[in-house]
């Protein structure tokens, strides 16, 4: 397993990146449904670093992508 993305310090990061979108989309689903307090004081931002961290994820894959293909 010689080319194996697992081997490539760039997948790892992509992918713990991607694994931390996951957390905070748990954590703010799971405000939502528990309603209350916390979630009106933290929903929103919980949506915010939901996109700044999706949008951090998606640069990290396409440039790991592009490495790869080697362009």
């Amino acid at each position: 397993m010689a080319n194996s993305p697992l081997n490539d310090p760039l997948f790892i990061i992509a992918a713990i990146a991607s694994i931390g979108v996951l957390i905070i989309l748990m954590i703010g689903l799971g405000g939502f449904a528990k309603g209350g307090d916390f979630n009106r004081k933290h929903a929103n931002r919980i949506m915010r670093y939901r996109i700044i961290a999706q949008a951090i994820a998606v640069a990290l894959i396409i440039i790991w992508v592009l490495v790869a293909r080697g362009g």
